[in-house]
């Protein structure tokens, strides 16, 4: 996840008042998207949760 200008590529979307943006092609392939706050013993910051399917290097759940 990185702070950014959308593209012509992007898809865009807002959400409780916070407006997001992805690559559309990449959207399709893991819509639907899940982004959340949270607050823990470990810390806290965005989780991102997906359809998208974890890779060998990243493994199946990766918090990046």
């Amino acid at each position: 996840m990185a702070l950014d200008e959308p593209g012509e590529n992007d898809f865009t979307y807002a959400d409780d008042g916070v407006r997001f943006a992805i690559e559309k092609d990449l959207f399709e392939r893991v819509k639907p998207i899940r982004v959340d706050y949270v607050e823990s013993a470990r810390g806290s910051g965005f989780t991102l949760d997906s359809n998208l399917q974890g890779s060998a290097g990243c493994g199946a759940s990766c918090e990046c």
